[in-house]
């Protein structure tokens, strides 16, 4: 959400103009966004201010303001309109009477008390009332009034957008009740690489196994003050030895997420990708960027944005169907736009008559499980507004949770640009092999490692389930 503040017209009253008996009121809504704001700013976040399900437990059974936040707005009435601009605030008494929730009409109203013209001094008494005509907050200010007369507008404010993720946090809420998973992470030999599954362990998804060379990923948690006490570990002293010792810990049922750690990606690929030892199954392996957008009302997938460089027709069958699983077991109906540069069919754009292709292999069963539209431009697949611009009518166009894209470049580059220009955050999984992996990510914050690892979680328990049905 943007906030904009528009400029207003500031006019002050000086000692000399001031008169006993006078006053001047504003008049504020409470909603989230306040809470919210006062939050990050004053760095108070107790859960009675932010947390729904805590605040229920409470005396006032709702989340309330916080106190301070009703103060502001006497600050905010003595500084732009009684004394105004030019005012120097001396103290403040205050008296909390009531809590003020959510959607209360709260008016601040500041009357003149007394006049000291020693030294400019104006004692103002302060009363915050709600919609009811109740007393919130009472109080005294005391303040040096200004002697030279301001009338000038505003400086212009920059505006301010809150930019919230709630599905990832409604994945942790899901996670919850969940036994935490046992993690293969091979070669974790760098910060990076342990940070995150420590992350992730911290916030209850895995149990770490570290495999690789003892000594060496020690030196690094030492140097990094990092605690591995609540790890476990195999031991293997380079990175081959890592990583095929914990494609085994899968293979065998004994993990059931694998990490890349701080070895080549290509070298990680290799092994996991092998016919014979690796973690292949029936189906293509594909890489999900899991987006989480401020401004698109569900989870959004990308696929694939880091595996499969230049995908064949059969290959993005199987993007399809990794996907539209994952979707599934993440609780959502799967709607998968098959992206391209129109939404025509043309001869001259491979993109669109492969989008057609996948259509048709849904229609006859070959992907199953959800729905597909294609060839689909970007907005046309996630604005409403352009799907309905453009005549398309379809149980994707304007709402797709799943963009399959023509080829790697275009999944690299429109995940990294919603998260590094639009304020999205980006889970990753591999989906396909006999478990879930994890690539080593350096760009990744703290939130989408315990995301990636979340959904990870999600993949096992549901196989698990599946499996004992």
């Amino acid at each position: 959400m943007t906030l904009t503040i528009k400029p207003q017209l500031l006019e002050n009253r000086t000692f000399e103009e001031i008169t006993v008996g006078e006053s001047a009121a504003i008049t504020r809504v409470l909603n989230k966004d306040d809470i919210d704001l006062f939050a990050i700013l004053s760095g108070d976040v107790n859960p009675a201010h932010l947390d729904e399900a805590y605040a229920a437990q409470t005396p006032f059974h709702k989340v309330i303001a916080h106190g301070m936040w009703g103060g502001t707005l006497i600050s905010t009435v003595l500084g732009t309109k009684l004394p105004g601009p030019g005012t120097i605030y001396l103290s403040q008494q205050l008296k909390f009477q009531r809590p003020v929730c959510l959607g209360d009409v709260i008016t601040v109203t500041v009357t003149v008390a007394a006049k000291n013209a020693d030294k400019n001094l104006v004692t103002l008494d302060c009363v915050c009332t709600n919609q009811a005509g109740k007393t919130v907050i009472v109080g005294t200010a005391e303040v040096m009034a200004p002697t030279v007369k301001v009338r000038r507008e505003s400086a212009p404010l920059p505006d301010l957008q809150l930019r919230r993720h709630p599905h990832f946090s409604q994945l942790l809420a899901h996670c919850q009740p969940l036994d935490a998973i046992p993690a293969a992470v091979a070669y974790p030999c760098d910060i990076n690489s342990l940070t995150t599954v420590l992350q992730a362990a911290q916030a209850g998804v895995i149990k770490p196994i570290l495999v690789g060379p003892s000594e060496l990923i020690k030196r690094v948690a030492t140097d990094h003050d990092l605690d591995l006490s609540a790890c476990q570990w195999v031991e293997a002293i380079t990175p081959s030895a890592s990583i095929e010792a914990a494609i085994q810990l899968a293979r065998s049922g004994d993990a059931q997420v694998l990490y890349q750690g701080a070895m080549p990606l290509d070298e990680t690929l290799q092994a996991v990708l092998n016919r014979t030892t690796g973690l292949r199954t029936d189906r293509r392996m594909s890489h999900v960027y899991l987006i989480d957008s401020p401004d698109y009302t569900q989870p959004l997938m990308i696929t694939d944005g880091a595996l499969i460089i230049q995908p064949t027709l059969e290959d993005k069958r199987h993007i399809v169907q990794n996907a539209i699983d994952l979707v599934k077991t993440l609780g959502m109906k799967p709607k998968v736009a098959i992206l391209s540069a129109a939404d025509s069919i043309s001869s001259a754009l491979p993109s669109s008559t492969e989008a057609t292709a996948l259509c048709k292999m849904a229609e006859r069963g070959q992907i199953h499980g959800g729905d597909i539209d294609g060839p689909l431009s970007f907005d046309s697949a996630i604005s409403p507004a352009a799907a309905q611009a453009k005549g398309l009518k379809s149980p994707v166009a304007g709402q797709a949770n799943v963009l399959v894209v023509p080829n790697i470049e275009v999944g690299d580059m429109l995940a990294k640009q919603l998260t590094f220009m639009a304020g999205a955050v980006a889970a990753e999984i591999v989906l396909g092999g006999q478990v879930p992996i994890i690539l080593n990510n350096a760009a990744a914050s703290e939130q989408t490692r315990v995301a990636s690892a979340a959904v990870a979680l999600v993949l096992a328990n549901a196989k698990a389930t599946a499996t004992k049905s």
